[in-house]
């Protein structure tokens, strides 16, 4: 499972098909956004774990969706621009997904099958939810939308040092 995980092709903001794989990461956090929501500042968290750690290895990757309370309904550009203007995200962007149903990207299929949520659900409760891979896609964990991007440096840290 974990090489097929780092396999899954995504699209990027701007078109590109790209696979985890494709970073090279030795930590790969990947996270469903929406520019609407409460949490949406998070962005700047994410932001600044991606500085802090992306020349240690840390891929930052964010998934934009509108499956919850329709908070991302902008286009890619426009969540592309809002992002960069509004908390200067400069992390890999792609194109929206959907995280829950029958029409759920397979990666986010994959990794709600790696790292269930509470009592063993495997669905996506809201935006912001963050999953944390090693660089081998053996080790899956998921992070509640409440965690705070900078909760998670311990185990971002294990996992470059590792």
């Amino acid at each position: 499972m974990s090489q097929q995980l780092l396999d899954i092709p995504c699209t990027t903001i701007t078109g590109e098909q790209k696979r985890l794989s494709d970073f090279g990461g030795k930590a790969i956090l990947v996270v469903n956004t929406a520019s609407q929501c409460g949490y949406t500042p998070q962005y700047q968290g994410l932001e600044a774990l991606w500085k802090q750690y992306r020349d240690k290895g840390l891929v930052v990757l964010g998934f934009p969706c509108n499956q919850f309370g329709k908070q991302e309904p902008g286009d890619e550009q426009a969540i592309g621009s809002f992002c960069e203007l509004n908390f200067g995200v400069t992390f890999p962007l792609f194109r929206k997904v959907e995280v829950n149903g029958s029409d759920a990207h397979p990666l986010f299929v994959a990794l709600k099958r790696q790292a269930p949520g509470f009592l063993g659900t495997q669905r996506i409760k809201w935006n912001f939810t963050k999953f944390l891979i090693s660089g081998d896609g053996r080790s899956v964990s998921r992070y509640a939308t409440t965690t705070k991007p900078q909760a998670l440096q311990a185990a971002i840290e294990a996992l470059l040092d590792g």
